[in-house]
């Protein structure tokens, strides 16, 4: 990637980015960060064997932005796509991206404040910079920066996720404190693993207030999602039956807190 001299250069970052037959998502999302003016001492593609076309398209990608392509001679699944991304990294800090996304104007003033916190607080392990819903029980940080507090007692289910793979920035030895990905698992189980690990080894997530004005999604129609969604095949996780939903509900309860309390990740 051509530096500029107005770039905004965060040399100590990796930009891991993970991806999977979406070569045009993974150009929009290098070429709006180019837009906004942010370099990173690095930028690691891993791509979980995607098809020819898309590794070609990616081969030409590179020659552009420079960055580290990490492939496998076969599918391995998002924990293992992760895993060999982080296996690849050398900088001091992750900004941990998935190919649909790309950053909003916000990005630069939010990420550095982000990258000071994590920095200055050994206590906090991941900054998060995007959410589909509202963390339910938070308290301010600083910064527009509110600390995610789990409250075991809650009913709440949405209290689980103090991790989650959505746009955050963590430290490089994020996997000596609670382990490598989940690999061999449908992307769902292993970001659920990580949030269960997460939990039980205490860690300190913060979320961005403004959760949706760092970073956006994108799916087309091209490029659709390329998450393995099997409710459509399992008709009780969308039931709004009265009955169906407590079960549902007191199901998920006993399998959030097994996990957590019983299992060890």
């Amino acid at each position: 990637m051509i530096m500029k001299e107005n770039k905004d250069h965060f040399k100590d970052v990796t930009l891991l980015i993970t991806h999977y037959n979406r070569s045009k998502s993974l150009e929009r999302l290098l070429d709006h960060f180019d837009k906004i003016d942010v370099s990173f001492g690095e930028i690691v593609v891993s791509d979980d064997h995607s098809k020819d076309e898309h590794v070609q398209y990616i081969n030409k990608l590179q020659e552009k932005y420079g960055f580290k392509f990490v492939t496998t001679p076969q599918n391995g699944g998002l924990g293992n796509n992760i895993n060999k991304g982080q296996d690849a990294v050398t900088g001091d800090y992750i900004l941990y991206v998935q190919e649909d996304f790309f950053p909003l104007a916000l990005f630069n003033e939010v990420f550095k404040n982000g990258l000071n916190i994590i920095k200055e607080d050994q206590s906090i392990d991941s900054v998060r910079f995007y959410s589909y819903l509202d963390y339910p029980d938070k308290k301010p940080y600083k910064d527009n920066f509110s600390e995610l507090v789990f409250k075991p007692l809650s009913l709440n289910l949405d209290r689980f996720p103090l991790y989650s793979d959505h746009p955050h920035v963590k430290r490089a030895s994020f996997p000596q404190k609670f382990g490598r990905y989940a690999e061999g698992k449908n992307p769902e189980k292993t970001e659920f693993d990580m949030m269960i690990s997460f939990l039980q080894h205490k860690g300190r997530g913060l979320l961005y207030n403004d959760y949706k004005s760092v970073f956006d999604q994108v799916n087309t129609s091209s490029e659709p999602s390329t998450m393995n969604d099997n409710r459509n095949k399992k008709p009780w996780r969308n039931s709004e039956n009265f009955f169906i939903r407590q079960a549902r509900h007191l199901y998920r309860h006993t399998i959030f807190n097994y996990s957590l309390y019983i299992k060890k990740y």
